[in-house]
């Protein structure tokens, strides 16, 4: 590893933990406006999608698979569906596993 990677890391390690940090050490000393507030709301929403959207569509990390073949689009198919029918999370996530590893074994 060169001196420069090493400087990278160092680097991108500090402002990361001072950044996460910031909010431990000032508490409520600070005050959001209600925009940053209400925007804080959407950072988990949208840091799952960004996790979940590429291992569902490109399950080999390369090409698009948006056919029956592809058994992590149906299980977040039918996650999905469990999700917005029975609003019931654990079912969601039961339900797309099943569905996953049974499409999975069937197609072996």
């Amino acid at each position: 590893m060169s001196q420069y990677e090493l400087a990278v890391i160092l680097g991108m390690t500090a402002v990361t933990f001072l950044i996460r940090y910031s909010f431990f050490a000032l508490g409520d000393k600070v005050q959001f406006p209600p925009l940053v507030k209400r925007a804080l709301r959407y950072v988990p929403v949208a840091v799952l999608t960004a996790i979940v959207v590429p291992m569902v569509l490109l399950p080999d990390g390369r090409h698009w698979q948006l056919d029956w073949r592809n058994a992590w689009l149906l299980g977040a198919l039918v996650s999905a569906f469990i999700a917005w029918r029975f609003n019931h999370l654990l079912a969601a996530m039961g339900g797309g596993m099943a569905v996953f590893f049974l499409w999975r074994w069937l197609l072996a």
